[in-house]
């Protein structure tokens, strides 16, 4: 009897889409935006609008996040998790909107964006095609 497959974090789409980098399709990376809206000196302002929500002990000593100390304050609690939702993603999804007008700008007419929650934060309605990578 065939068995439904369980969903997995290691599905390999970081593999699908470094195949597709090195094929030369133009590729954004949600992990990597989320990584860069964060950054001490991001003008997103993510980083400072963190702290105010949940403290400076989400800062390590050099002023960078720490990200095991904000998981361990947000993710036990279903309102700060929401909390911490509603900030990045939101600077993720304006970054994202903004890279994607600059690739169309320059003439990009097809684009492959990597992101691990495309259909919890709703970034599929962004998309004309939609291809999942499920191990």
């Amino acid at each position: 009897m065939l068995q439904e497959p369980e969903l997995s974090y290691a599905a390999g789409k970081s593999t699908v889409s470094t195949l597709l980098q090195n094929a030369s399709v133009p590729l954004v990376d949600l992990d990597k935006l989320a990584r860069a809206v964060v950054a001490p000196n991001d003008p997103s302002g993510t980083l400072k609008r963190l702290v105010k929500a949940f403290g400076d002990e989400i800062l390590t000593p050099n002023g960078e996040l720490d990200r095991p100390a904000l998981g361990r304050i947000a993710f036990g609690d279903d309102a700060k998790r929401a909390t911490l939702n509603r900030i990045t993603h939101g600077a993720i999804r304006r970054r994202m909107a903004w890279t994607l007008v600059r690739m169309w700008l320059t003439g990009e007419r097809l684009v492959v964006v990597d992101a691990p929650l495309l259909v919890e934060a709703g970034l599929w309605r962004w998309c004309a095609r939609t291809v999942i990578v499920w191990w």
